[in-house]
């Protein structure tokens, strides 16, 4: 997917755990780091806008677009479902 999640970086910035974030939000520990590691497939706004109160950030602190040549894994996994 051409979108990538840098919770890593915000965090690292803020100082906050994984865990102590996720208990804050309120998502498990397990479906953070789903987001940390870019496999999740889609954010709900609730979540997204949980994480950017918690943060003190902009969804595009969180979020950035990267060129379709970093995009083909996702691709070739889309056509191996098929």
């Amino acid at each position: 997917m051409a979108i990538r999640i840098s919770l890593d970086r915000v965090l690292l910035k803020r100082g906050i755990t994984l865990t102590d974030l996720a208990g804050r939000v309120g998502i498990t520990l397990a479906n953070m780091s789903v987001l940390k590691t870019n496999k999740a497939r889609a954010i709900r706004f609730s979540t997204l806008d949980a994480l950017c109160r918690e943060l003190d950030c902009q969804p595009g602190d969180l979020m950035e677009w990267v060129s379709g040549e970093h995009e083909e894994p996702y691709i070739h996994e889309l056509e191996e479902r098929r």
